[in-house]
C-alpha cells in the first residue's frame, strides 16, 4: 500500500525474519507534463521508480503510427496489473497468480518534438508495496548470484543508453541549430551581393 503523505521513503530489509523501514534515496515521482529525452529513458526512469517504491514494473501495450510503424505511445505499468485469464491444462500444480488488476501505470507519449511526455500518472496500488533488499542474500546459490550480477549490469546498460541518446539527442539538435544559422547569414551575404550588382552595372555605364 502506498506510504502515507508525509511520509519519508522506506525500504524493507530482512531483520530477525521481520520486515523493517529502512531510508533510502529518494527519486522523484511521476506527473503528469513529465518529459523524456526518448522512450528509452522513460523506461529507465519508471523501473528505478518502480524498485524504490516497492513493485514491478511491466512495459504494457503502445500505439504506432499507421503511416511508418513507430511507437507514438507507451504504457508502464504494474506486473499485478490484469488477472489471469484462466485454469492452466497442464497436470501440474498451477502456480499462484501474480495478477491482482492493479491500475497503478503512467503512460509517455511523443511530442511532435520528439520529446516524451507523461500524459497520465496512476500511482495508488491494490496491494502491498515491499522494497527488495539492496544486498543478495547469502544463502543465494551460483546460478541466482549470476542473475542478479547479469540483472544489474543490464540496468546499468539500459542507463548508460538512455544516457547515451539523451547526448547525442542534444548534440543534432546543436548541430541544426548551427546550421540554420550558418544558412541565414549566408542568405543575408547572397542578398546583399544582389543589391550590389544594379549599382555595379550602373556605375560601368558611366566609365
Amino acid at each position: 500500500m502506498d506510504s502515507k503523505e508525509g511520509a519519508g521513503p522506506t525500504e524493507s530489509c530482512p531483520e530477525g525474519g521481520e520486515l523493517v523501514p529502512c531510508e533510502v534515496q529518494a527519486i522523484p515521482e511521476p506527473y503528469q507534463g513529465m518529459e523524456f529525452e526518448s522512450e528509452e529513458a522513460a523506461k529507465v526512469f519508471y523501473d528505478e521508480y518502480s524498485r524504490r517504491t516497492g513493485f514491478v514494473m511491466r512495459v504494457m501495450g503502445c500505439r504506432r503510427s499507421d503511416i511508418d510503424g513507430r511507437i507514438l505511445a507507451r504504457r508502464l505499468g504494474c506486473n499485478k496489473e490484469g488477472y489471469c485469464r484462466g485454469k492452466s491444462a497442464s497436470v501440474r500444480k498451477p502456480r499462484q497468480s501474480t495478477r491482482e488488476g492493479c491500475k497503478a501505470m503512467i503512460l509517455v507519449k511523443c511530442d511532435k518534438f520528439g520529446k516524451w511526455i507523461v500524459t497520465r500518472f496512476v500511482k495508488d496500488h491494490n496491494h502491498p508495496l515491499v522494497v527488495s533488499p539492496r544486498e543478495v542474500r547469502p544463502t543465494m546459490d551460483e546460478k541466482d548470484r549470476k542473475i542478479q550480477e547479469l540483472i544489474s549490469e543490464l540496468r546499468t546498460k539500459r542507463r548508460l543508453c538512455a544516457l547515451y541518446q539523451d547526448q547525442l539527442t542534444a548534440f543534432v539538435k546543436e548541430v541544426e541549430e548551427h546550421n540554420n544559422q550558418l544558412s541565414k547569414k549566408v542568405q543575408i551575404v547572397v542578398n546583399n551581393l544582389k543589391k550590389f550588382d544594379p549599382v555595379e552595372m550602373e556605375l560601368s555605364h558611366h566609365r
